[in-house]
């Protein structure tokens, strides 16, 4: 498989895996929160990296996403408290916990392969670089694996809890009086969200994990008043931009994923041009 071939297919799997759990974030009014958990990440992988002191460790991944929950859990403490809204919230949380993070490696990690630059930005072109070699033979990028599992992972979980996930972002007070508990399916959301985050954004950056979770969700929400339209759509709105981007990254010489990012940007804007002209979906969706 060459190396083009491996970052398109990286670039889809993230696409989609990013689309997957947008959806609820988008609906839930909670698009935001992908930035913030994006970057607050950082601070997790830096404080695992410190007591393993092994960048290839799979507990970096549970530092980056207990920091993504803790960032979900701080951000409603400080709206609970009714002295600032959510949004305020988020914009106090983030960037103290990503300073934090810049902070602690300028300090004490300079020498260690932790480039912020990289976190932002990403660079997919070095993907397929990093090997997956079982039993002494190279069955391709290992990020092909990480994306794709974590898609698969993002599939399982919503078909699972489609109707409490439904529910509750419609509807949480039913949804309490009905048995189910919101805040559980709320943080439980918010882990596959912070998940999906930790596997992307090595290879793509937070900014690319951004426009790939909101991007196609809020597109497919303009073309589709059904959830179920909305699940299907997304995913493959997502991937269209991603392969589309490559193609474009290529032609212009440019970073991959800032490629990614415009694209995913230009088709929103383009199908939101068409939506109003003939008087489209909104996000204001009824239980479908």
């Amino acid at each position: 498989m060459s190396a083009g071939l491996e970052i398109q297919l990286i670039a889809v799997f993230i696409a989609m895996a990013c689309a997957v759990t947008g959806i609820f974030l988008v609906l839930r009014h909670m698009a935001m929160m992908a930035d913030a958990i994006t970057h607050t990440i950082l601070l997790g992988i830096v404080l695992a990296f410190f007591v393993t002191h092994d960048l290839s460790s799979p507990w970096l991944m549970v530092g980056a996403t207990a920091m993504g929950v803790t960032t979900v859990w701080l951000c409603q403490w400080f709206t609970d408290t009714h002295l600032m809204g959510e949004d305020a919230a988020m914009g106090v949380v983030f960037p103290m916990l990503f300073a934090m993070a810049i902070v602690l490696i300028t300090c004490y990690a300079g020498d260690v392969h932790l480039d912020t630059d990289a976190v932002l930005l990403g660079e997919l072109a070095f993907a397929p670089f990093d090997r997956l070699v079982v039993f002494g033979a190279d069955i391709g990028a290992r990020a092909i694996y990480t994306s794709g599992g974590i898609f698969l992972v993002s599939v399982v979980v919503v078909a699972a809890l489609y109707k409490e996930l439904q529910l509750s972002t419609f509807d949480p007070v039913l949804a309490g009086l009905l048995g189910f508990c919101p805040v559980i399916i709320h943080y439980g959301l918010m882990t596959l969200v912070s998940l999906t985050a930790v596997a992307a954004f090595e290879a793509v950056g937070s900014v690319l994990v951004v426009a790939f979770m909101v991007g196609p969700a809020a597109t497919a929400s303009l073309l589709s008043y059904s959830l179920r339209k909305i699940l299907m759509l997304a995913p493959a709105i997502g991937a269209v931009n991603a392969l589309l981007g490559y193609q474009l990254a290529c032609v212009w010489d440019v970073s991959i994923a800032g490629s990614m990012a415009v694209v995913t940007g230009g088709s929103f804007f383009v199908v939101l041009a068409l939506t109003r002209k003939k008087g489209g979906a909104s996000l204001s969706m009824s239980l479908r």
